[in-house]
């Protein structure tokens, strides 16, 4: 029994010793760690060596292969490190650069898309959205990233690199033209990373060869140049900035365990790390150091001697003293030091009281002054003083457009809180607000404002306030006193088209009645602005997102932010190609020519749209039927339509309607502008067949998958209404200067 508890003993102190062998190999401030690879300083919680870093996550691998030797962060082989900062958290690395070469034949069909993807999988640590952007480089190419959650994205976002002959480029802009890049999301560590060519096949190409390079890097790293495009081959690789933090606990959550908190020295400071979860630790004012390690190390935050500084920081009448986190300046002189202090402090208080009573008057008096002259140049500046006298002159308004002050608006959405906000577009951002009188509105607050602009979007202004159609949303009145123009609109209830088709909750209760009645008032107001206007408008953005619907289902078009305006003795633009994918006429792509029949393909998708239940782009769907017009068009000409309609239009439409319609929006689809019907027509059409009882009912059985074969319909095309609207998740093609005259209608009397 002795022999037993002498061994028990034994065996304690050996654990005991074997403990504390461990415990000092793993301490921050082991001197056998190796601080430096290379040129770049490792400093704890990073590591080189078993014990040398704080967990698994921030070991540091140094590759002597190389010279000089290079530093790898240890969860992944193959991303090599440039520079760790304790300061701010950040970790700078080098990123891979992604290339895209498409080869491509004759073809006659629809734009294709190609893809790779990469996948940046990095737990412990998360980009910079401050420091880092998403780039592409190359002609016609799309750089972007996405998230997926299910069958559904969580975000998408990125930029599209155009460049038409070459001509134009300029060194150091990346803007879109031969070079663009965007902002991240916020929260994202987990995505694919993209790149794709966008070309399209026009009725006669020579093959050819197309190449560009995406990447996801610092911002300031990257400077374009023209001779990129002769050597997208040579960069491998750009650097990135990361955020780490310790552990996922916030500050207060981590002092609670003292023995693994790290800010526990006493000039070190926590904080919450700006971009997730965890913390990081900086030294405090007036001292240096590396905040992880504990006091007593020679490493930790130490002392600054401000009187080492060159210039000392005290006069030359002073005598500079170092003290604990700061410094003082003695005065050299026969006073002594309390009666010195006492004047100073005297005279201190009467100046500072002196001081702070004039300065504040001052300020106010001035700052109201500042502010009203403020309000006066954007009044001016936005064209408010030719706006009035032109409102003046127009007597024949249905209902005066009323101009705001910013006050009025400012208080209406409770000076633009989150909670308003309704949704974000292309080129601004929707709020909910209501006014004095109780009225419930929509008021449009556009990104920025193009000074060149301005007559134009008092022109638009003009037009919608005389244009009076009940499926075009109504513009209430604007405010010229703020920097950009602010649009108040009627309040939609029911929201988008877009989301009573895509939504399973929403579209059972969208009938094969209600979307033919959509589909009809709004061509029905398209038809109105490209012909019954003083002057044409012409949408450029017609989808099912700008679609809004009340209560009763009835369509409204909505932002006109991307609307251009038509002389009378013209019948096309040439601008800067915008629009949505999925929706872009194909013609405008490629010409730059907008006519009002590009408003018509675009409305023909949205009749597809309703028909099949099918997003305009779905990357779920094979690569050929990605593209819903393509996928459309393909099933109209293989007798096979059936397969892709809508099942509960199987279930309840009639046969030859359902023919009827979907030979509209294949006419509204053609590729040649001209070969389209205009929206007269495929208005004219539509409610033909809504009224018309000339066929009889001809249910279609669901359970046949091949169509019978009638003689063809008139040439017909689809018209839907458009609206103002929630936020949408398809990616704008290319951007325009945003004119701040995003045309809001009024409420026009149809049918």
């Amino acid at each position: 029994m002795a022999l037993h508890g002498k061994l028990l003993q034994q065996v304690v102190l050996l654990l005991l010793i074997a403990g504390v062998l461990v415990l000092a190999a793993s301490q921050p401030n082991n001197p056998s760690c190796n601080r430096t690879c290379g040129s770049v300083n490792i400093p704890y919680p990073f590591g080189i060596g078993k014990g040398c870093y704080l967990d698994p996550s921030f070991l540091i691998i140094c590759d002597h292969s190389f010279q000089p030797p290079k530093p790898f962060l240890g969860v992944d082989f193959n991303i090599d490190v440039l520079n760790i900062s304790l300061d701010d958290g950040e970790l700078r690395v080098s990123n891979l650069v992604f290339r895209r070469c498409e080869y491509w034949p004759v073809y006659d069909n629809q734009p294709s898309l190609r893809r790779i993807s990469a996948l940046l999988n990095l737990s412990k640590f998360s980009i910079s959205l401050e420091k880092n952007s998403i780039f592409a480089v190359g002609c016609n190419f799309f750089a972007y990233i996405s998230s997926l959650q299910g069958q559904d994205y969580t975000f998408m976002s990125g930029c599209i690199s155009f460049c038409g002959n070459g001509s134009g480029l300029v060194n150091g802009a990346c803007s879109g033209l031969g070079c663009c890049h965007s902002a991240i999301p916020k929260g994202a560590t987990n995505y694919n990373f993209n790149i794709q060519s966008i070309y399209t096949n026009g009725s006669r190409k020579t093959s050819g060869k197309s190449c560009g390079i995406g990447f996801i890097g610092e911002t300031q790293a990257y400077t374009f140049s023209t001779l990129d495009f002769e050597n997208l081959m040579n960069r491998k690789t750009v650097p990135l900035v990361l955020n780490w933090a310790i552990g996922n606990k916030t500050c207060k959550d981590a002092r609670k365990n003292m023995r693994s908190y790290l800010c526990s020295a006493t000039y070190s400071n926590c904080f919450e790390s700006s971009n997730g979860l965890g913390y990081i630790c900086k030294c405090s004012p007036g001292y240096q150091g590396n905040p992880y390690l504990p006091d007593g190390h020679d490493d930790s935050c130490q002392d600054i001697d401000e009187c080492k500084d060159s210039p000392n920081p005290c006069n030359a009448t002073a005598t500079c003293t170092n003290t604990n986190g700061s410094y003082k300046c003695t005065t050299r002189g026969k006073l002594s030091q309390s009666m010195s202090i006492i004047i100073a402090l005297g005279v201190s208080l009467i100046s500072l009281l002196i001081l702070v009573v004039g300065s504040s008057w001052v300020y106010s008096v001035r700052q109201r002054k500042k502010q009203i002259k403020l309000k006066q140049k954007f009044f001016q500046q936005n064209g408010g003083l030719i706006l009035r006298q032109q409102l003046l002159s127009h007597k024949e308004s249905v209902e005066p457009t009323k101009i705001f002050s910013a006050e009025e608006l400012e208080k209406a959405t409770n000076n633009y809180d989150k909670s308003r906000v309704l949704g974000h577009g292309g080129f601004g951002t929707v709020y909910k607000g209501v006014l004095s009188d109780d009225k419930v509105v929509a008021i449009k607050k556009s990104n920025v404002v193009d000074e060149n602009q301005i007559e134009q979007f008092i022109n638009e202004v003009l037009v919608l306030t005389k244009t009076n159609h009940k499926n075009v949303v109504k513009l209430i009145g604007c405010c010229l006193e703020t920097e950009v123009p602010l649009l108040v609109y009627e309040f939609i209830t029911n929201g988008t088209l877009y989301d009573h088709i895509h939504d399973k909750n929403l579209s059972s209760s969208l009938s094969w009645e209600k979307r033919m009645k959509i589909a009809s008032k709004t061509a029905g107001a398209l038809a109105y602005i490209h012909f019954e206007t003083s002057m044409s408008i012409i949408h450029r953005d017609v989808k099912t997102t700008n679609i809004l619907l009340d209560d009763k289902h009835t369509a409204k078009v909505s932002d006109f932010g991307a609307s251009r305006l038509v002389p009378l003795d013209h019948t096309q633009l040439t601008t800067v190609v915008l629009g949505t994918l999925g929706y872009l006429d194909p013609e405008y792509f490629h010409t730059s020519q907008l006519t009002e029949k590009s408003d018509v393909y675009s409305f023909g998708v949205v009749m597809a749209e309703l028909l099949t239940g099918e997003k305009a782009v779905s990357m779920f769907r094979p690569e050929s039927e990605r593209n819903l017009a393509m996928y459309f068009e393909t099933a109209m000409k293989e007798d096979r339509l059936l397969q892709i309609i809508d099942d509960r239009i199987l279930n309840e439409g009639n046969f030859e309607e359902i023919m009827e319609v979907a030979n509209i929006a294949k006419n509204c689809l053609k590729v040649r502008g001209e070969d389209r019907p205009s929206m007269k027509q495929v208005t004219n059409e539509l409610e033909g067949l809504r009224l018309s009882e000339k066929h009889s009912l001809k249910k279609v059985d669901p359970d046949t998958q091949q169509t019978k074969h009638l003689p063809n319909a008139p040439t017909h095309s689809l018209g839907i209404d458009v609206d103002i609207g929630s936020s949408s998740t398809n990616t704008t093609v290319a951007d325009d200067s945003m004119r701040n005259q995003v045309v809001k209608p009024t409420d026009n009397d149809a049918r």
